[in-house]
């Protein structure tokens, strides 16, 4: 196998293992270690909850990272499918003001995916129970809250 075929290879094992790595963590967040709301209803009280140690934040963390080295793993395998992708964007779209055009337009949109984050203010209310939890998201706390 030649040497590019070969680490092309490792990398997408590698983006499988970390796609699977953070598919498992967050359904671990979302349907094991559940959030403040779920427990509250299905505990009937707020109860602390841990994996291997962890709880829901410190798993959240290792999601966030996970998606940090998948991310850089699929950076390096775009960079190692160039010459397929430039080929494939010249035989699809015709014209070279229109293949500039729609690639700026697609990697702008997937910018924008990637950073809206850091350009959005979130509403911020006061917590209707103090610090548990309960009275946030799924409809509950229908009482009026300051917004600031």
């Amino acid at each position: 196998m030649a040497g590019k075929a070969r680490m092309n290879f490792f990398v997408d094992a590698l983006m499988l293992l970390a796609g699977s790595l953070l598919a498992g963590t967050g359904f671990l967040m979302k349907f094991t270690l559940l959030p403040g709301y779920a427990r509250q209803a299905v505990y009937g009280r707020n109860v602390d909850m841990f994996f291997l140690g962890f709880d829901r934040h410190q798993w959240g963390s290792l999601h966030l990272w996970l998606a940090f080295v998948l991310l850089a793993l699929l950076l390096l395998h775009l960079v190692l499918h160039t010459a397929w992708i430039v080929n494939m964007a010249r035989t699809m779209i015709a014209g070279r003001a229109a293949q500039t055009l729609i690639i700026s337009a697609f990697v702008l949109l997937c910018l924008v995916c990637m950073f809206f984050a850091f350009a959005v203010q979130p509403r911020v209310t006061d917590s209707l129970d103090g610090d548990h939890g309960i009275g946030r998201g799924m409809g509950r706390g229908r009482m009026e809250r300051r917004q600031y």
